[in-house]
């Protein structure tokens, strides 16, 4: 039997490939495998894409006949299940594995303990639970998705020390460094999504790409304006690439028909949601976005989105970015808008909290408490 050390060594090196499927797999999990036979790696894999083979496929594939009586390593309990693909389940009492390390079930019904049971009743000895807390982590995203039906959302914002989004005048650019903007790339890369409103669309004229990201599985996240009234001038970066890369506008009854058809002419795509408060229901257009695939969400709004998010309850995780500069004004745009809360008792708290040196930017990161 592995040691305790040995076990959470093997499985680190699970997690670390899972993590190479970061933005390619979703809505599927993040998952890793190795194959161990006399304390050494004889296979290993990682789910690369999805509807691709799952890693447990390209784990036995790199380890061969060694898989025999060997030990499996992997951060989520195996599909038992018919889906895009067969049952890993099959594929590993097929190979002889002996033993398997497993990090945490599977919490999608279809498998949630069915994979374990399937695997002791062929013979092969079960333990869970090495590195849980991490391999929860690794897949926060998907785990929320699947139990909720609803994506997991992260707000991102960048500010000075004071809290100022922009100046009085608008201008935003840049507020944080390089490290903080390639940091952000590399978030849009991995996300399904990244959401802005309306205003962020007509002050900045975003793009919403990853483009300044240089990993070998980047690409760029759906984009999704929120817009009641179908501000978005046509003539927007996000419109103009639209037929290049997948654009959502989410909007109200609200929205003008004639504009409607403008937008769809130049390839995005229009969702109608119901509205809440004069506004886009967020709730709903999650749902709406869950329906569609999409399992984690970067908000890139202004104050006023953000405070709606927050509002709203929808935010699971906050990354703030703060720069060292100091803008100042009454009327410069703060982080979070709306009306604010009337009482220090009543602020939304930030748990888990974290903190990061991004070059001469502070990275601050933690999950919202939405009970």
């Amino acid at each position: 039997m592995p040691t305790p050390a040995e076990k959470k060594r093997y499985m680190t090196a699970a997690i670390r490939l899972a993590r190479k499927g970061r933005g390619m797999v979703s809505p599927n999990p993040l998952v890793g495998a190795v194959i161990v036979q006399g304390n050494k790696i004889v296979g290993s894999g990682y789910h690369h894409f999805y509807g691709g083979p799952h890693a447990e496929v390209y784990a036995l594939k790199s380890a061969r006949e060694r898989a025999r009586g060997a030990d499996l390593y992997i951060n989520l309990e195996p599909c038992c299940h018919h889906g895009k693909t067969p049952p890993c389940t099959d594929a590993l009492i097929k190979s002889g594995i002996r033993r398997a390390f497993i990090g945490i079930s599977d919490p999608n019904p279809l498998v949630s303990g069915k994979g374990l049971r399937k695997l002791r009743e062929a013979g092969i000895e079960i333990e869970t639970g090495i590195l849980q807390d991490e391999c929860r982590l690794l897949n926060e995203a998907f785990i929320k998705y699947i139990t909720q039906n609803i994506p997991f959302v992260v707000l991102k914002l960048a500010a000075t020390l004071d809290g100022k989004i922009a100046t009085a005048t608008g201008d935003s650019r840049w507020i944080s460094g390089e490290a903080a903007r390639r940091l952000v790339h590399r978030l849009r890369s991995e996300a399904d999504a990244v959401l802005v409103g309306s205003g962020t669309v007509l002050a900045d004229d975003p793009q919403l790409t990853a483009r300044h990201y240089s990993g070998a599985n980047r690409k760029n996240p759906v984009r999704i304006i929120v817009d009641t009234r179908l501000r978005t001038p046509l003539s927007s970066q996000l419109l103009r690439t639209a037929h290049e890369i997948k654009t959502i506008i989410a909007t109200t009854q609200q929205a003008p028909k004639s504009k409607i058809a403008k937008i769809t002419q130049r390839g995005a795509e229009i969702s109608i949601v119901s509205s809440r408060n004069g506004r886009v229901d967020l709730k709903r257009l999650m749902r709406h976005l869950a329906k569609q695939g999409i399992a984690y969400v970067v908000i890139e709004g202004g104050s006023e989105l953000s405070a709606a998010a927050l509002h709203d309850g929808i935010v699971d995780k906050v990354l703030f970015f703060y720069a060292p500069k100091i803008i100042g004004g009454s009327h410069a745009r703060s982080m979070v808008g709306g009306k604010g809360v009337p009482r220090i008792s009543d602020a939304i708290s930030v748990t888990n909290v974290h903190y990061k040196k991004l070059g001469e930017d502070i990275l601050v990161e933690g999950y919202v408490n939405n009970s």
